[in-house]
């Protein structure tokens, strides 16, 4: 393991990324915990700490310029309260491959409500029962959860489930678990789910950000959760982008003649 100095910082690498945002990479150094980061003096967009040893989300001196932090591949247990605090712009938070467990858990990133998409692909947590809905209702300010858009459906479902009276004690039991479950007890320290590689982040990214509509966005999103990365291959042919162009409409009509939250 390799101690997160301000030597270290410094001496990574720095450049500007392909989607244009200036990113520090501080993969793959088997780093435990985050710390020191005051040295970046508030440099940059992102910072990409995939491939390491990090246990909690935690350790952030206020850092007003970062919007996005990969930590892809991690042992993730703990999301720190208060980040909203350090990370007031933060907007893409990518925790695939990690091992948060319970739903309350997540409970924390409710608090930074500038954070637009979030992954928890690859971690136990989404294994739960109510996983999207808890998300949705908790983070209302979510758009793209594990690459997929989060829609007006499933934001009125997770509202009249949790509001009710057996969605209260569906919290109060979620709370409970949260509460019984130890940090790091009972889990392998040789097993580390896989999640994309820098390249195939980056063309995830770029490719969503060169997208000229909200639909192109979406259809972007549903390659991405099937597997897909793009640009890796053309073997998508034009048949998969009309497939999902028409599942595309078919959720867009739900959504546009659909009940609204007010009711009206």
């Amino acid at each position: 393991m390799v101690k997160l100095t301000p030597d270290l910082i410094q001496q990574s690498m720095q450049y500007i990324n392909p989607v244009r945002d200036r990113e520090l990479d501080l993969r793959g150094y088997k780093i435990p915990v985050i710390e020191n980061m005051g040295a970046t003096l508030d440099q940059f967009d992102t910072v990409d700490f995939s491939d390491n040893d990090i246990r909690k989300l935690d350790g952030f001196p206020l850092l007003k310029r970062l919007k996005c932090l990969l930590l892809n591949n991690n042992r993730i247990v703990r999301i720190a309260e208060g980040l909203e605090l350090c990370l007031p712009n933060l907007e893409t938070l990518v925790l695939t491959g990690n091992l948060i467990q319970e739903l309350a858990d997540l409970d924390p990133l409710a608090n930074i409500k500038s954070l637009r998409t979030l992954s928890l692909l690859h971690n136990p947590v989404t294994t739960r029962q109510h996983y999207r809905l808890y998300v949705a209702f908790k983070l209302p300010h979510l758009r793209l959860l594990d690459f997929r858009k989060i829609k007006l459906k499933e934001r009125e479902d997770a509202i009249a489930l949790f509001k009710s009276k057996k969605g209260k004690e569906l919290q109060k039991e979620i709370a409970k678990k949260s509460k019984t479950f130890v940090p790091g007890a009972g889990l392998p320290d040789t097993a580390k789910p896989s999640g994309p590689s820098q390249e195939e982040l980056w063309k995830i990214r770029e490719a969503i950000s060169k997208a000229s509509s909200l639909e192109e966005v979406e259809r972007l999103n549903r390659l991405l959760q099937s597997g897909q990365i793009p640009g890796r291959s053309k073997s998508n042919s034009k048949a998969s982008l009309v497939e999902e162009e028409e599942v595309e409409e078919d959720d867009d009509a739900m959504e546009t003649t659909g009940p609204t939250l007010n009711g009206k």
